[in-house]
C-alpha cells in the first residue's frame, strides 16, 4: 500500500499541519491502494508563500536557463515512465497498454512541446514606438483531474514554468499517486525551491487555492459544476481563472463519408479511457436513412471490445470510482427509460467482473437531441447515435448543447468538411481521423471552459502584457 502523507514545499518533502488523509481507491479491486495526506488551509498558505518567494528569481531567469530545467525534466521523465505508468493503472484501472502509451506519454509530449514553444515564444516585440512585453503572470494555482492526470499535470506545468511562473499544485485526490512521482521528477530535476510545490487533497483544498490572495492566475481541468465553484472562489481577488471543463462532443458522418471507417472509429474514441475523456465523440450524427447501416456496423465494432482488469490486454478497464460507476448506470437507465434503443451494453458489470468499477460498454441508437443522454456528459464507455435530415439539420443537432469542447466530422466525396467546420460552436474540430496536434490550441466554447491550454496558446495564459510606449 502507498502512503504518500507529505507535501512537496519550498524544494522538500513536508508533513502536513494536521494528521489528515485520503484513502486512494483502486478501481480494479475496490480496495484502497494507498493514502494522501489532505492538506488544511495552513499548508496552502505555506506552498503560496513558497511559491512567492520564489517568484523574483525565477521569473528573472533566462530563456535559456528555463530551458536546461525543462531538458532535465525531460530526461529525468523518461527514466520515470515506468513508474508512472504503474502509478496509473493502480489510481485509474488504466489497461497496460494505455497506461504505458497515451496516458504517460502525454506527459512527456507536452514537456517537449514547451521545449519547441519556448525557443521561439516572443516575450517581447515592437510594434512602432510601442515595446509589448510578455511577462510571467505571477503565483499560478493548478487544480488537475484524474482522468488524463499526467496529460493535465503536464500541459499546465510545463508552460508555467517555460513563462517564469511560480506555483502550487493540487491533482485529483481520486488520482494522486502519478502526480507525486512528477514531484519528485521535478525534484530530481533541480527545479529550484518554491518554484513548484504540490499540496493534495479534495474540494476544500482548492477552493483555498482559488480563493488565495497571494494566488495570480488558477488554471483547472474538470467538470463544469467544479470550475464554477473555482471562479467563484476566485472572483473576490479578481484574479485570471483559465478553464477546461466537460464536453458532449459531436461526430458528424457527412453523407459521402466512409461510414463503416468512420462509425468503427468514431465508437473506439468514445470507449478509450473507459469513455472518461471530456473530448469523447459521444453523440454520433448520421443521416436517418443510414442509422440502420451504422448500427450494425457498430455492433459488430464493440462485440471485439474486451472489458477487463488492468494487468491483462484488456480494451479498456474499470471507470474510477464508485461514484462515477453509479452515475454512468443511472444515465444508462435513463436511456432506457426515454424510449433509446440500446443496441449493445445496457445497465450492470459485464458477465464475469463482479469486483471492480467495470461498466458494460454500450451503444444507444434512436436517440433524439433532448434525451438525458443526449445533453449531459456521462464520462463512461456509452455512445449515443442521432439522426439528421441533411447537413444544416447537422450543424443544427451538434451546436444545440451546453458544451463546446469539440468536435468530429468524417467526409468524402460531395461533402465540404472545411464549410462544416466553420459552423460549428466548438474549439478543436479533427476531420476525418486526423491525428492529434499537440501545439494545437485545446479548449472550449460555452460550458467547456474558457482559455487555451497546448503550445505557444498555452503559454498566453500565464503571461501577462505589458505597453511600454516611446520606450
Amino acid at each position: 500500500m502507498r502512503a504518500h502523507l507529505k507535501f512537496y514545499i519550498d524544494g522538500e518533502w513536508v508533513s502536513p499541519a494536521t494528521v489528515q488523509s485520503i484513502d486512494v481507491i483502486d478501481p480494479a479491486t475496490e480496495q484502497v491502494a494507498g493514502q494522501v495526506a489532505e492538506a488544511a488551509s495552513i499548508d496552502v498558505d505555506r506552498a503560496v508563500a513558497a511559491a512567492r518567494r520564489a517568484f523574483d528569481g525565477w521569473s528573472a531567469t533566462s530563456r535559456q536557463e528555463r530551458l536546461d530545467v525543462l531538458e532535465r525534466i525531460v530526461a529525468e521523465y523518461r527514466r520515470r515512465e515506468g513508474d508512472i505508468a504503474e502509478a496509473v493503472m493502480l489510481e485509474m484501472g488504466a489497461p497496460l497498454a494505455l497506461a504505458q502509451g497515451g496516458q504517460t506519454k502525454s506527459g512527456l509530449s507536452h514537456l517537449e512541446a514547451a521545449i519547441t514553444v519556448l525557443k521561439d515564444y516572443s516575450f517581447e516585440d515592437q510594434r512602432g514606438t510601442t515595446r509589448i512585453r510578455r511577462e510571467p503572470i505571477g503565483v499560478c494555482g493548478l487544480i488537475t483531474p484524474w482522468n488524463w492526470p499526467m496529460n493535465q499535470v503536464a500541459c499546465k506545468v510545463a508552460p508555467a514554468l517555460a513563462t517564469g511562473c511560480t506555483m502550487v499544485l493540487k491533482p485529483s485526490e481520486v488520482a494522486p499517486f502519478s502526480a507525486v512521482i512528477f514531484a519528485e521528477i521535478l525534484d530530481a530535476a533541480g527545479v529550484p525551491p518554491g518554484v513548484f510545490n504540490l499540496v493534495n487533497g479534495g474540494a476544500a483544498t482548492g477552493a483555498a487555492i482559488a480563493s488565495h490572495r497571494e494566488v495570480d492566475m488558477v488554471s483547472f481541468t474538470g467538470s463544469t459544476r467544479g470550475g464554477v465553484a473555482v471562479a467563484i472562489a476566485a472572483a473576490p481577488t479578481v484574479k485570471r481563472v483559465a478553464q477546461e471543463l466537460g464536453g458532449k462532443s459531436p461526430i458528424i458522418l457527412l453523407p459521402g463519408a466512409d461510414f463503416p471507417k468512420a462509425a468503427a472509429a468514431g465508437l473506439k474514441q468514445v470507449l478509450n479511457n473507459s469513455g472518461q475523456s471530456c473530448n469523447a465523440p459521444t453523440r454520433m450524427l448520421v443521416p436517418a436513412a443510414r442509422m440502420v447501416e451504422v448500427v450494425e456496423i457498430v455492433r459488430e465494432t464493440i462485440a471485439a471490445i474486451s472489458v477487463g482488469a488492468p494487468a491483462t490486454d484488456a480494451t479498456i478497464g474499470p471507470v474510477v470510482s464508485e461514484t462515477q460507476w453509479r452515475r454512468v448506470q443511472q444515465l444508462i437507465e435513463a436511456g432506457i427509460a426515454e424510449g433509446a434503443s440500446l443496441v449493445a451494453g445496457g445497465p450492470g458489470k459485464p458477465d464475469g467482473l463482479g469486483t471492480g468499477y467495470y461498466v458494460r460498454p454500450t451503444v444507444f441508437a434512436d436517440v433524439t437531441p433532448e434525451m438525458t443522454i443526449a445533453r449531459e456528459e456521462i464520462f463512461g464507455p456509452v455512445l449515443s447515435i442521432l439522426a439528421y435530415d441533411d447537413v444544416d439539420d447537422a450543424v443544427r443537432i451538434a451546436n444545440d448543447s451546453d458544451y463546446g469542447l469539440a468536435a468530429y466530422l468524417w467526409s468524402g466525396d460531395g461533402d465540404d468538411p472545411a464549410a462544416v467546420a466553420n459552423r460549428l460552436r466548438a474549439g478543436r474540430i479533427a476531420v476525418n481521423g486526423v491525428a492529434g496536434d499537440i501545439l494545437a490550441p485545446f479548449g472550449g466554447y460555452k460550458m467547456s471552459g474558457n482559455g487555451r491550454e497546448w503550445g505557444a496558446f498555452g503559454f498566453d495564459e500565464f503571461v501577462e502584457l505589458k505597453a511600454v510606449l516611446g520606450g
